[in-house]
């Protein structure tokens, strides 16, 4: 039996993008070619995950890669303020992964819109002398700055809508549902 409040987020969602199921076999995918990729890396890859938002597809992405020795380094990057659907620039918040140098990394991120956090840590992260800096997103915008930001591995392009779900999030809600769509207006 479902209570009435347990569907009610859900009636926030105006239409299901990426369901939750091709999410899964995406991440299998992506898994798979990373595991490839990084064969040779055993112990010297890094997987860093930027917070909060791709705390979900990097769980999933991480338990679906081979079973190698790898480390995991959250990092936080501020893009949106608060309320905001806009991107104001990105800045670096919290600490950053240490003892990178040698390592190969991979950014794991929920969205590449304005393209401004994988810049901003790739840049960061070959100057700390990481052997490789790739990234991975679940989702890429099919706008300019999201398809000219060089990104190894993309989950699925979208268009330019505002999404929540799977990690992401609308004022720090909605990161709990098992698929990525679009919030009803009345929702924000």
């Amino acid at each position: 039996m479902h209570s009435m409040h347990e569907d009610r987020i859900h009636e926030d969602i105006e239409k299901v993008l990426v369901p939750s199921a091709a999410i899964a076999e995406r991440v299998r995918a992506l898994a798979q070619s990373i595991g490839e990729d990084y064969s040779h890396a055993d112990g010297r890859l890094t997987v860093v995950p930027v917070m909060t938002g791709s705390l979900l597809f990097a769980a999933d992405l991480v338990r679906a890669l081979p079973q190698r020795r790898l480390r995991i380094q959250l990092t936080t990057v501020s893009s949106y303020g608060g309320k905001a659907t806009a991107t104001r620039g990105s800045a670096i918040v919290g600490a950053l992964p240490k003892h990178l140098e040698g390592h190969h990394v991979l950014i794991v991120d929920d969205i590449l819109d304005s393209g401004g956090t994988l810049r901003l840590l790739r840049q960061e992260f070959e100057s700390r002398g990481a052997a490789s800096v790739r990234a991975c997103v679940l989702l890429r915008k099919k706008i300019p700055s999201a398809l000219g930001t060089p990104c190894e591995y993309v989950g699925f392009d979208i268009g330019d809508e505002f999404v929540v779900g799977y990690g992401l999030d609308y004022d720090d809600l909605y990161r709990n549902l098992p698929y990525v769509g679009t919030l009803r207006q009345e929702a924000r």
